[in-house]
């Protein structure tokens, strides 16, 4: 097999992918109309966050064990967190610190104190913009608006742009890559224009499995079925993020919407389908009207992300090793139900499919199949008490070069591991 011709990250990539998860961030002028998506028309005058606090936010983040924050710096309805110079639909028009205000330099203030990535989404869609229709002028106005952001606000990991709305539309992809690749080399282009990362399709949070890192389309939003003609220049590697609201179907905040908050099992359920399928995983949680995160969001998504660390942060033991057979040797008689595989995806993804086996004392007995590792598979089983894991490639491209296996012993929330 000639591996040359495999496919591999970037060390940006790379770099993304080890990160798992991040956090999004809905807010804006919906925030304050009990809408989704608003039609440009609702009046800057409406927002005025009394304790807007992104250092809440984000300290919520990354308390919770996420790695990189994504803001919404401008949605569909065309409302700008920052004051833009392109336009007057943005929070210097509104009360909030008497227009002087910038949501998106505070956010990305706050990502930098803690230490975690910053990231925009920016709608290519703008239902206020006059001159949208215009397609040669709306691509001047997107691309000035867009070097502000890219050029105002640090090193950013992630540049999001939603297809929604803008199915069948043409924009000057090649000029909007251009300026991102320009003014933020680092940074991950989601899903449009040449991206490096793709969207996984649904806005469930979870991934298929297999899940390949290698993609040459996506779908372009959850309201056609329509593939994005990608730029020839977009990378074979290109992996999936999954991004999901912790309140079911509610990207923006609601008034009396407690009750469609995910709970703890559902949430660890998308975390095994994303993460544990090899993807990153984008969990949406929405400042209200006050600029504060919810009380109940907050406590949900730090329970998450305590029994995510609980059940899977301190592994029993670890090995690594090349080749068709990988086998973790363990101290003695072990039981354990979990295991988790990285591949070292530097060289491609290389297992197609594998066998995980346990040592009886007498033979060999299969725990579980799988195929695609990449850079993360989470394998979960009936608990076994053996004293040799081993993992068996079946099916492969090249040599394999497993970076970690993993196994756990889990036990269900609310007992001791």
């Amino acid at each position: 097999m000639d591996t040359s011709i495999l496919a591999r990250p970037t060390k940006q990539q790379m770099s993304w992918q080890d990160m798992e998860m991040g956090m999004f961030c809905h807010f804006g002028i919906n925030t304050f109309c009990d809408q989704e998506w608003g039609e440009g028309t609702d009046s800057p005058s409406l927002f005025n966050p009394a304790r807007l606090d992104a250092g809440q936010w984000v300290r919520t983040a990354k308390e919770a064990g996420f790695n990189y924050f994504i803001l919404t710096a401008k949605h569909h309805d065309g409302f700008c967190l920052w004051p833009t110079k392109t336009t007057d639909y943005s929070v210097k028009s509104s009360p909030w610190k008497e227009g002087k205000g910038d949501v998106v330099r505070e956010c990305a203030d706050a990502c930098r104190e803690q230490g975690i990535g910053f990231g925009i989404y920016v709608s290519p869609w703008d239902r206020h913009e006059p001159c949208y229709p215009e397609q040669e002028a709306y691509d001047h106005f997107y691309a000035e608006q867009l070097t502000e952001l890219l050029t105002g606000y640090g090193p950013l990991v992630e540049v999001w742009f939603d297809g929604a709305g803008s199915e069948g539309r043409q924009y000057d992809w090649p000029r909007i890559i251009g300026l991102v690749r320009e003014h933020q080399p680092d940074a991950m282009i989601f899903n449009m224009g040449a991206p490096t990362i793709r969207w996984v399709g649904n806005e469930d949070g979870v991934a298929p499995y297999p899940c390949w890192n290698t993609a040459e389309s996506a779908r372009v939003s959850m309201f056609s079925e329509e593939s994005l003609s990608w730029l020839p220049d977009t990378p074979r590697w290109v992996p999936a993020e999954c991004d999901v609201p912790i309140r079911k179907e509610r990207w923006f905040w609601h008034p009396n919407d407690e009750h469609t908050l995910h709970t703890l099992d559902e949430l660890i359920d998308i975390y095994y389908r994303s993460v544990g399928h090899g993807c990153n995983l984008l969990l949406n949680l929405s400042p209200d009207e006050t600029g504060l995160l919810p009380e109940a969001d907050v406590e949900r998504v730090l329970e998450f992300g305590r029994e995510v660390k609980r059940r899977l942060a301190t592994p029993l033991a670890e090995t690594s090793g090349t080749g068709d057979f990988v086998e973790l040797v363990l101290e003695g008689e072990t039981e354990f139900n979990h295991a988790i595989l990285m591949e070292d995806i530097s060289f491609g993804e290389r297992v197609r499919e594998y066998v995980l086996e346990a040592w009886s004392g007498e033979k060999w007995t299969e725990l579980v199949r799988g195929s695609a590792i990449g850079h993360k598979k989470i394998d979960h089983f009936e608990a076994v008490r053996c004293s040799r894991l081993r993992l068996r490639v079946l099916s492969r491209e090249g040599e394999p070069r497993i970076r970690s296996m993993q196994i756990f012993n889990v036990q269900p929330h609310g007992t001791s591991s």
